[in-house]
């Protein structure tokens, strides 16, 4: 089964896999999403817990070993795989497969990596996980979509901000959706439960937005001089030098010399 980041606590509350890989380039919304799983595989009785970090070397047949082990205590354990690179490799890819398809009643496996591009998707190690368990595929908050995010992370401590504050929240948390997080978190801490003004983002939240040059040529593109200002304003605030910026300019008027 593949889902999206929005649907995986649906899924959880109807059904507890043995398998999960979840994948993604947002660390906030992939770390949310494996406490999801965590938390539900520990209300079905999965207390114990091993973190295996896969660098170079890593040793697969013993992490199968370990998993057919049985705890001293008896207990059902959760078997948390982090891979900073989706590609394991043949012996990876062979034991990843085994765990997938040949699942064992105390073990939950989660695996946790990067975004994975469209020949890590295609591979027959993800697709065992698909056919024996769950993808969950984290897509990064888009900007359009960010003022309702952040309302409804509001919404969830009691707070209800009015479209100009979540608008405002949005432009000065931009491009770092942790900071909008902890912004959030902040507010709970701040204020009473209720509405939440723009007058109040402007006194409590710091501008954390984070700029990079692509963003600079897609709003000069799109004609749209107020953002293309701002994100300008952002990098010269993070001390971008100059000709990075030029470059990324001329790459997008070559690009539509080009046309």
């Amino acid at each position: 089964m593949k889902l999206s980041g929005d649907n995986l606590a649906a899924s959880l509350s109807r059904q507890l896999s043995s398998i999960y890989l979840i994948s993604g380039d947002e660390p906030l919304l992939v770390n949310e999403a494996a406490d999801a799983v965590r938390a539900r595989a520990r209300s079905q009785g999965f207390t114990e817990r091993e973190l295996h970090v896969v660098e170079r070397g890593f040793d697969w047949q013993a992490l199968l070993a370990n998993s057919k082990a049985m705890s001293l205590f008896a207990e059902r354990k959760i078997i948390e795989i982090r891979m900073t690179n989706p590609t394991p490799g043949e012996q990876g890819a062979d034991a990843i497969i085994e765990l997938a398809t040949e699942p064992s009643a105390d073990n939950l496996v989660l695996i946790v990596t990067g975004k994975m591009d469209g020949r890590v998707q295609g591979s027959r190690w993800v697709s065992a996980i698909e056919k024996h368990g769950v993808v969950v595929q984290i897509w990064p908050v888009e900007l359009a979509r960010l003022p309702a995010w952040i309302r409804d992370r509001l919404a969830k401590q009691n707070l209800k901000a009015d479209a100009e504050a979540a608008t405002l929240l949005s432009e000065r948390v931009e491009g770092n959706l942790l900071a909008a997080h902890q912004e959030v978190e902040k507010l709970a801490l701040l204020l009473p439960p209720g509405p939440v003004s723009a007058d109040t983002i402007i006194d409590a939240v710091a501008d954390s937005a984070r700029f990079d040059v692509l963003q600079l040529g897609d709003a000069a593109m799109k004609g749209n001089a107020a953002r293309a200002l701002r994100v300008l304003e952002g990098l010269r605030g993070e001390d971008v030098e100059p000709p990075i910026v030029l470059w990324a300019l001329n790459k997008d008027l070559q690009w539509i010399a080009r046309c």
